[in-house]
């Protein structure tokens, strides 16, 4: 099985221009201007193979949405090859955008005030799709993600998750082996978010479509892909299995802690400094959380010692979550690889 992408070296750096103060600042400006140079994305490299679904993740700013557009040919690269079914995105442009479909959840490719089939029979025609290719897959799709009763609708007139199924469906009308997905669940409800995670996962499936995710809900991620890909300041600071990344630093339960009266959160650290645990702030009040490493007899050391010393009103254990050990990673700086 080959890759559908390959990317060595990828760097993008931007101009960024900064303006002198006062009216003298301002006369300067016009003869010469500050800049510094900021790099976006620095020399990244990674690899995803037919048929892979894989998560791009990241903190605002960390450079995914630049990868994303460097990937697709919207952006040129500052340095380093890109390489994406075969093709370089950015010499190839026409051949190309015949190969992939891209999602982005804060833009439409759908035309505002004309019914949606309207849009669906443009795009058949820009792709080249025969009438029965479309008739074939799009009737699948149609039905899958339930925008049957929206076709005739104005895209104007969609609610944000009927336009975002809409939008899917625009994405595959030539099924492409390939789609881009950047924050596709956004701003949308469980039910269409539960939609759209199993329609992809059956496209994936019946045509062996490779996927690459950016999204900051996790569930999306833990849902449908098996990799993650982590950016930090435009470098990757991670990219293996979800599984091994919870297992390298999900190594922690949260035990969380109900005080019938708040106590000192620094003298209880110091009371349970010996043991294997970190203290963070509950969601309510007079409830503290205990991150204590799965060593042995931990879990049943911090709560015998807690329960001693204070009055508790409840307490509850829980793994700890996806969301909470990217979380450590960014605030610890990790570099496994």
């Amino acid at each position: 099985m080959g890759n559908a992408i390959e990317v060595v070296k990828l760097r993008k750096e931007f101009k960024a221009y900064s303006s002198r103060s006062g009216l003298k600042g301002a006369f300067r400006d016009l003869l010469t201007r500050n800049y510094k140079i900021h790099r976006a994305v620095n020399d990244i490299s990674f690899t995803v193979k037919q048929g892979e679904m894989v998560g791009y993740i990241g903190e605002n700013g960390a450079g995914k949405s630049t990868t994303i557009k460097m990937l697709t040919g919207i952006l040129t690269p500052t340095d380093g090859n890109v390489t994406v079914n075969g093709m370089n995105p950015h010499k190839e442009r026409e051949r190309f955008a015949h190969t992939i479909g891209v999602v982005f959840g804060q833009r439409s490719q759908l035309w505002w005030d004309i019914a949606v089939q309207e849009s669906f029979r443009l795009l058949k025609k820009v792709y080249k799709v025969s009438d029965e290719e479309y008739e074939e897959h799009m009737e699948h799709v149609i039905r899958t993600l339930d925008i049957g009763p929206l076709l005739d609708k104005p895209v104007r007139k969609l609610s944000l998750g009927q336009r975002m199924r809409c939008e899917l469906a625009a994405a595959l009308i030539h099924n492409p082996p390939l789609l881009f997905l950047d924050e596709p669940t956004i701003g949308l409800d469980v039910l269409v978010k539960l939609k759209i995670r199993q329609f992809l996962k059956e496209i994936n499936e019946k045509y062996n479509t490779t996927i690459l995710l950016t999204t900051h809900d996790l569930a999306d991620i833990e849902a449908l892909c098996e990799r993650v890909v982590m950016l930090d300041e435009g470098n990757i600071i991670y990219d293996g299995s979800l599984k091994k990344l919870r297992s390298n630093w999900g190594g922690q339960k949260q035990v969380s802690f109900e005080f019938k009266e708040e106590p000192n959160k620094e003298e209880l650290a110091a009371f349970t400094s010996a043991l294997p645990v970190s203290w963070k702030e509950g969601e309510r009040a007079n409830v503290l959380v205990a991150h204590v490493h799965n060593e042995e007899d931990a879990i049943s050391q911090v709560i015998g010692k807690v329960v001693a010393r204070y009055a508790i009103k409840d307490i509850s254990i829980d793994e700890t979550s996806t969301e909470e050990i990217i979380r450590n990673i960014y605030e610890e700086g990790m570099t496994h690889g």
